[in-house]
This record gives structure tokens, C-alpha cells and sequence, in this order.
């Protein structure tokens, strides 16, 4: 790959749309021909990325297609350390008034969870991963959601996560309560957790 070319995605945080490549001079002839080369690759209908062992991470992805997603569920225990397992798709909390058709993507893997408007802004926080500002389910909005759909979870992972948010010095209770409020799991969580609290 031309170090010109290289610029120009790095301008663009690795990702870029049709229209910006457009924009720099590469007009469809230009990007077929980097793609049957092998320079850049499709990573969905419009958005492109420099092929090769530098691409960048699937959260600079996941932050310029989905800048609304949450990670929740899976995601969030691994970012937490609640989980030895590693998801094998990456879990975002959108609102359910969200397009689903956007979520057909061959890479990476998402699987989105479409939450009612009132719940779905609860407990958001940022952090960063990969240099990446990302939304996330703060520790207490996790753990309420991973009891709500405790029946969709492997028990193993399920009972890791609790252990581990029991032990974990930077959880709020009363911030725990609060979420159990609003997603009505207040009695999950005090048969799952309240002789820890």
C-alpha cells in the first residue's frame, strides 16, 4: 500500500466512507482496484479499511457505524473482568426504535440488543479501549441486565460474574438498586445478592 493512501485512512481513523475516498480522488475504478488488489478491504457497504496485519481494531468499527451502541451483556463482564470467557460477538444495547437492517454485517460480529428507550439510557458510561472513546454499561447496569436474562446465560458465566462483582472494590450498591428498580429485577437481586451487600 502507497504511504499516500495510508495518510489518507489514518486521517480518517483507519475507516473510511465512499463518499471520503471520493472525496481524496479515489473514484470507483480507484477503490475496485485497491480491493482486487488487495490494499483496502470492504468491511460493509460503503465503509472501507486498509487490508493487512495493521488494521485497526473492530472497536474503531464498532464506533463509526454503531456510535449509539452500548456494549452490554458479554462485553461489558469482559471489559470488567467478570468473565474468563471471550464473547464471541461483540453485545450492543441500541434503542429499540433502531433500524435492524444496519446490524447485518459480515465483521464484526454484533449482536444487538434492542432496548425500550426509558431503559435503554440507563447506566450508560464511557470508557476507552483502543484509544477509542466507546459507551458501556456502567458495573450495577451490567449485572441487573445479566439477571434479567439469567436464563439465556451459560451458569457458569452467570455465577463468575456475580462472584466477581461481589468482590469487586468499585461497585455502588445503591447505584445497583436504582438500576433494579427500573428493570424490575429489585427481587433478583436481593435473593442473588443480598446476603453479600
Amino acid at each position: 500500500m502507497s504511504e499516500e493512501l495510508k495518510e489518507i485512512f489514518d486521517r480518517y481513523g483507519g475507516l473510511m466512507r465512499t463518499s471520503e475516498l471520493k472525496a481524496t480522488g479515489y473514484y470507483y475504478k480507484k477503490i475496485r482496484k485497491l480491493i482486487e488488489t488487495g490494499e483496502i478491504e470492504q468491511v460493509r457497504r460503503g465503509y472501507y479499511q486498509c487490508s493487512g496485519t495493521d488494521s485497526f481494531s473492530d472497536i474503531s468499527i464498532i464506533t463509526a457505524l454503531f456510535p449509539d451502541g452500548v456494549l452490554c451483556m458479554e462485553s461489558a463482564l469482559d471489559y470488567y473482568g467478570y468473565t474468563d470467557r471471550t464473547p464471541s460477538a461483540w453485545h450492543l444495547a441500541v434503542d429499540n426504535k433502531s433500524t435492524r437492517t444496519r446490524f447485518y454485517i459480515d465483521y464484526p460480529v454484533i449482536k444487538p440488543h434492542f432496548i425500550q428507550s426509558d431503559r435503554y439510557r440507563a447506566g450508560i458510561e464511557q470508557v476507552r479501549i483502543d484509544g477509542k472513546i466507546v459507551k458501556i454499561y456502567d458495573r450495577e447496569r451490567t449485572i441487573c441486565d445479566l439477571l434479567l436474562h439469567r436464563n439465556k446465560v451459560d451458569g457458569e458465566v452467570f455465577n463468575l460474574a456475580i462472584q466477581r462483582y461481589i468482590l469487586d472494590p468499585g461497585k455502588v450498591e445503591a447505584r445497583l438498586m436504582k438500576h433494579a428498580k427500573l428493570l424490575r429485577v429489585e427481587k433478583k437481586v436481593r435473593e442473588v445478592l443480598g446476603v453479600w451487600l
